[in-house]
């Protein structure tokens, strides 16, 4: 996982771990698969609900977690009594290959067939093939908002089902590249230059390097085209009005290092700050009301995730509402 994806070792052992939990979870879930018997208007007849396997399961996975997220969609799948087909990144394709090797060794040491869970390599071309074949009794997509939209036109053309994959909500890990990751983060006027000033020293002192290393807490980007996007953004971020707290510069080393950046001074509906760079670039926003800043985080159309800090229980029932 380090070597591909370039997450830290940490990450990549809990990415397994998460493999190994989602299972025991499984196992358990497999018992209680169950359905209600419910009394029917038909005097002497009762209905009874029972689930049955939907057949084969596809499972197509982005890089950025490319064993977890696999790994709960196969684990769920293979108890319900499906087979599963698996198209992993193409980036990550050795970690698909590692995976896919140790799972079929599990199942033939226990007599099964190993093919239960397949894998296939490959890009788009593959993952469309996936979308329009009638075979693939269930698709489930991990990636972006953009290509999922045309995963599930495609599954809709055939009448298909389409069951999307929600990562752990985990905030400033993955160097930017987790779904979940803080993009925004709106700072009421009376505290934003506090913060942001310890945000800026937080950043300063965050520990860069290689991922296999253990006091590594940031890693490289995934590919040079992520490096591309992230100096696009900033520049377009700066261009829109936004002034670059920290960061903003690749780092110069081998890989494909960049600087953990803050940018702050942009207006809340400025394109920049709606579009998911998949970069880490947190934008900084200056609020003065609560319904203002309510509706802004609302206002997104990729939003995954949003947390609020506080000490006011009224405001936190009003944000739930």
């Amino acid at each position: 996982v380090s070597l591909e994806m370039g997450k830290i070792f940490v990450e990549g052992v809990g990415e397994v771990q998460e493999y190994v939990d989602v299972c025991d979870y499984a196992v358990g879930l497999s018992r209680m698969i169950g359905g209600p018997i419910l009394p029917s208007e038909r005097p002497g007849h009762a209905l009874i609900e029972q689930w049955n396997p939907v057949g084969l399961v596809g499972i197509i996975t982005a890089f950025n977690f490319p064993v977890a997220v696999y790994g709960w969609n196969s684990a769920i799948a293979m108890i319900c009594g499906n087979a599963c087909l698996w198209k992993g990144a193409p980036t990550t394709s050795l970690v698909s290959v590692a995976v896919t090797k140790i799972i079929a060794k599990v199942l033939e040491d226990n007599k099964l067939p190993g093919a239960i869970c397949s894998l296939v390599c490959g890009g788009a071309d593959i993952g469309t093939a996936m979308a329009r074949d009638e075979r693939m009794d269930l698709l489930s997509f991990t990636g972006s908002t953009k290509v999922g939209k045309q995963v599930a036109l495609m599954v809709q053309e055939r009448f298909g089902e389409c069951v999307g994959s929600l990562f752990l909500s985990m905030v400033g890990e993955g160097t930017g590249q987790r779904c979940t990751t803080a993009r925004r983060l709106f700072l009421h006027e009376s505290i934003h230059d506090e913060v942001v000033a310890k945000l800026a020293k937080a950043y300063a002192q965050v520990r860069i390097g290689d991922p296999w290393d253990s006091d590594t807490l940031y890693g490289p980007l995934h590919t040079k085209e992520a490096v591309k996007m992230f100096l696009d953004a900033v520049e377009q971020a700066k261009q829109q009005g936004g002034s670059v707290v920290c960061g903003g510069q690749v780092i110069n080393r081998p890989g494909n290092y960049v600087e953990p950046t803050i940018v702050t001074g942009l207006p809340h509906n400025s394109p920049i700050v709606h579009t998911e760079t998949f970069a880490p670039i947190l934008y900084v926003l200056k609020f003065k009301e609560e319904e203002e800043v309510f509706a802004w985080n609302n206002e997104v159309k990729q939003g995954l995730s949003s947390s609020i800090f506080t000490k006011d229980l009224g405001r936190i029932f009003r944000w739930l509402g």
